[in-house]
């Protein structure tokens, strides 16, 4: 697979965005049920996900917002939503997602870039730490997620 197109996503790609969204939904990754509204909306606009193209299809998205309205957290991102086609997996669309967000970040001014994933999603926190994020906090057994309590693990990075 050649190396990700990434974009800034367009309102024209939300019906390919929310069925990626509901196919790659999982309990690895999402505390809630799968989303079944639009993709986009008043709090995540186009403008806040990075898109992932590969042979003309969408391969992924990464959504960046403020964590908090305060003026004084306006300096932080936070990663709010990774997702990669399930063909995509394992061929560096993650990877290329998340440094993407890390440069959209630095563009937008931000000193910090922070996450939230959860314990047992180790393939997520493998890829986060390898770009640079620590642990920065964790809510033990925050979530119980099919029938096993998971912790919330906090993680972040200087830009």
């Amino acid at each position: 697979m050649q190396e990700p197109y990434i974009r800034i996503a367009v309102a024209a790609d939300e019906e390919q965005l929310a069925a990626l969204d509901r196919a790659a939904w999982s309990t690895l990754h999402a505390v809630s049920p799968p989303p079944q509204g639009p993709f986009f909306d008043e709090r995540h606009m186009p403008g806040d996900h990075l898109v992932a193209e590969a042979g003309g299809r969408i391969a992924g998205y990464i959504r960046l917002a403020h964590p908090t309205p305060l003026a004084s957290n306006a300096h932080v991102l936070q990663i709010q939503g990774l997702a990669v086609a399930a063909e995509a997996r394992g061929r560096g669309v993650g990877r290329a997602l998340v440094r993407a967000a890390v440069e959209e970040a630095r563009r937008r001014g931000a000193r910090r870039l922070t996450l939230r994933v959860l314990g047992h999603n180790a393939p997520a926190r493998a890829l986060y730490a390898s770009e640079g994020f620590a642990v920065e906090g964790v809510q033990p057994e925050e979530f119980l997620l099919d029938g096993a309590y998971v912790d919330d693990v906090f993680m972040g990075r200087r830009l």
